[in-house]
C-alpha cells in the first residue's frame, strides 16, 4: 500500500561556480524527497512519485528510484518533454534557474491533483511537495487534501520578493501540516531578522509543524501548538553538492513524524546527510548499520527548544 507521496521530475544541467558542470541530474525535488521518505522508512515500498515525464527521458535515470523499492506508478508518459532547466549554482549556495523547455509544458508534467494519482496512491496519509509561497495556487490541492485529515508538508522553492500578509500567510499555513521554510526563507516570508519574532508570526498564524532549516547548522523542528521544539544537528559527512538534502529531510521528517517530532527530526538529518555526499541521488538506500550510526550521531546531538 502507497502511503507516502512526492511530486515532480525535473533534469538538472547543473553548472557548479568552479566552471565545471553536470548534465543530465535527476532532480525536480520529487526524487529526493521520495528518497529521503524511503531512507527514514528503511524501505521504499509504501512511498511513491508522481510525476510527468517525455518519451526523451532514459529509463536509467530513474534506477537509483528503482534500486531504493520506490513505487513508480505515477510517473506517467506523456507527449511532452521531461522538464529540464540549467542550474547555476554561486559559490554561496544559491541557485539560478533557466528553462530549457517550453514554459507551458511545465503545468501538466508537474501538476499536482487528483488527476494525477493512480488508483493505488489515493488512499496515501502524507504528501510532499515544494511550493512558490506567494502563488496559491501551488498549494491549491494541499487544502483539499488537508481537509480531508491527509498529512500535508511544504517547502518554498524560494523567498518571496516581499513579506506575505497575515491573511496569506495563515491561509498557507493552513493548507499543510508542516511547513519546512529555510532560515532566510522563513525571514523573507514574515519580513522579521528576529528569530523569536519569526517564530512567534507562524504560530499565531496557525502553523502547526515548522523545520526550520539551517543547512550546515542542522535545523529546528517546532511543535508551536505546544510551544515546543528540538534542534538537529546536521550529521557530517564530505560535502559534494547540498542540492536535495533539504528535500530529502522534508521527505523523512513528514514520513516519520508519528514517531515525534524527536525521533522524526533525527530521521530527516540523517537522510539529508547522504545527499550532498554525490551529485543528484545516492545509487541505493544507504546499509542499515551506517544509517544507524548517522542516526545516533544525530540523536547524541538534539537538543531541546522551548518558547517559554
Amino acid at each position: 500500500m502507497i502511503e507516502h507521496i512526492a511530486f515532480g521530475i525535473i533534469i538538472d544541467d547543473i553548472v557548479f561556480p568552479q566552471g565545471y558542470t553536470c548534465m543530465n541530474v535527476l532532480g525536480g525535488g520529487g526524487p529526493q524527497t521520495a528518497w529521503g521518505m524511503a531512507a527514514a522508512l528503511g524501505a521504499g515500498e509504501t512511498v511513491g512519485l508522481v510525476a510527468g515525464v517525455g518519451t526523451n527521458l532514459h529509463t536509467d535515470a530513474l534506477a537509483p528510484l528503482r534500486a531504493a523499492g520506490i513505487n513508480l506508478d505515477g510517473v506517467r508518459i506523456t507527449g511532452l518533454p521531461t522538464p529540464r532547466a540549467w542550474q547555476t549554482v554561486e559559490f554561496n549556495g544559491r541557485r539560478a534557474q533557466v528553462w530549457r523547455v517550453p514554459p507551458e509544458t511545465l503545468g501538466a508534467q508537474l501538476a499536482r491533483s487528483w488527476d494525477v494519482l493512480p488508483p493505488s496512491y489515493r488512499d496515501a496519509q502524507t504528501f510532499h511537495w515544494g511550493i512558490h509561497p506567494a502563488e496559491p495556487g501551488s498549494y491549491a490541492f494541499a487544502r483539499e487534501l488537508t481537509a480531508l485529515g491527509r498529512r500535508v508538508s511544504l517547502e518554498p522553492f524560494r523567498p518571496p520578493e516581499r513579506p506575505l500578509s497575515d491573511d496569506h500567510l495563515r491561509d498557507l499555513l493552513a493548507a499543510c501540516a508542516v511547513f519546512s521554510p529555510n532560515l532566510r526563507e522563513a525571514q523573507r516570508l514574515t519580513g522579521h531578522e528576529d528569530e523569536r519574532t519569526v517564530l512567534d508570526r507562524f504560530r499565531a498564524l496557525g502553523c502547526q509543524t515548522l523545520a526550520l532549516r539551517r543547512g550546515p547548522d542542522g535545523a529546528d523542528v517546532w511543535n508551536l501548538e505546544k510551544g515546543r521544539g528540538v534542534h538537529v544537528p546536521a550529521v557530517q559527512t564530505t560535502v559534494v553538492d547540498v542540492v536535495g538534502a533539504g528535500n530529502a529531510f522534508c521527505g523523512a521528517l513528514i514520513a516519520r513524524l508519528d514517531d515525534g517530532i524527536e525521533q522524526a527530526a533525527c530521521h530527516a538529518s540523517a537522510a539529508a546527510s547522504y545527499l550532498i555526499e554525490q551529485v543528484g541521488l545516492p545509487p541505493a538506500l544507504p546499509d542499515l548499520a551506517d544509517y544507524a550510526r548517522r542516526l545516533d550521531e544525530a540523536r547524541a546531538g538534539l537538543q531541546k527548544l522551548s518558547m517559554d
